[in-house]
C-alpha cells in the first residue's frame, strides 16, 4: 500500500445529515459521531504500516461497525479485540469506512484489497447496515452481495450474516451460506439471538455498539477466524 493511501473519511449521506441535527440536541449521538475522522486517520495510520510488519496480513471490509465506532477507542472495536486474542498474530489493514453500503465495498474497497500487494491471510467482510435503512437501499442488494461474494478470496474470506429478518436480508443470507456450502467463504453468523439482548451493548447514539458490544461481534467473528487459521491460511 502507498505511504500516502488513506481510508475514506465519513461521507455526508442524508443520513448522516438526519444525524447532525440529532447530534444538536441529543449529546451522546453527537460525542459518537465525533470519534468518525479520528478513527479513520488511526486506521490509515495503522493500515500504511501493516505491509511492512512481516504478518500476515488480515483486510477488513465493511463499515462503521468495523471502523469500531461507538467504543471507548479504536483499540476497543471488534477487529482489535480478535487481533489481540489471537495474539496480534495479523497485521491489520482496515479498508472500512464509516457510512459504506454494500455498493462501496463492492466499488471501492474491494479494488484496493485486489491492488495490495501480496495475498492477504485473511479478508472479513461485515456490511449490509446501511442497506438496510431504506426499501430504496435495499433494492439490488441481493445482486450486489452476490458480486461482492464472488471476488473475495476463496477459503480465506469470513463473511457476516445480517441479522434483519426482511426479503433482501434472508436473500442475502442464503447467498452467503451457498458460498459457505461450496467451501468459498466462512461464516460469523449474525441471524436470531446471536446480538440479542442490546441491553447494555449500545453506544450513546443507541445504533453503534459500545465495547460491550464489540466483544460480543469478536465472539462471533473469532470462531470462523480460527477455523481459516487451522486451515494454515494465515501461515
Amino acid at each position: 500500500m502507498d505511504d500516502q493511501e488513506d481510508v475514506p473519511l465519513p461521507t455526508r449521506t442524508w443520513p448522516a445529515r438526519l444525524l447532525d441535527g440529532a447530534a444538536a440536541v441529543l449529546p451522546g449521538v453527537g460525542r459518537v459521531r465525533a470519534q468518525k475522522e479520528p478513527f479513520a486517520r488511526a486506521w490509515a495510520a495503522a493500515n500504511r504500516a501493516a505491509p511492512r510488519s512481516g504478518r500476515p496480513v488480515w483486510v477488513a471490509l465493511g463499515d462503521s461497525m468495523t471502523q469500531g465506532i461507538g467504543a471507548a477507542d479504536v483499540a476497543g472495536g471488534w477487529v482489535p479485540r480478535l487481533n489481540a486474542r489471537l495474539g496480534e498474530l495479523f497485521a491489520v489493514v482496515n479498508l472500512s469506512a464509516s457510512g459504506a453500503r454494500v455498493a462501496d465495498v463492492l466499488g471501492d474497497q474491494l479494488p484496493r484489497l485486489l491492488a495490495l500487494p501480496g495475498r492477504p491471510a485473511l479478508v472479513t467482510v461485515l456490511a449490509g447496515a446501511n442497506d438496510m435503512l431504506t426499501p430504496g437501499r435495499r433494492r439490488g442488494l441481493a445482486d450486489r452481495f452476490a458480486a461482492l461474494l464472488e471476488q473475495l478470496p476463496p477459503g480465506r474470506s469470513v463473511v457476516a450474516t445480517l441479522p434483519r429478518r426482511n426479503a433482501a436480508a434472508r436473500a442475502v443470507n442464503a447467498l452467503i451460506d451457498t458460498a459457505a456450502d461450496a467451501g468459498r467463504v466462512h461464516v460469523a453468523d449474525l441471524r436470531g439471538p446471536a446480538l440479542s439482548p442490546v441491553r447494555g451493548h449500545l453506544a450513546d447514539d443507541w445504533f453503534h455498539p459500545n465495547d460491550a458490544g464489540y466483544a460480543r461481534i469478536a465472539d462471533l467473528f473469532e470462531r470462523p477466524v480460527r477455523a481459516v487459521v487451522s486451515l494454515g491460511a494465515a501461515g
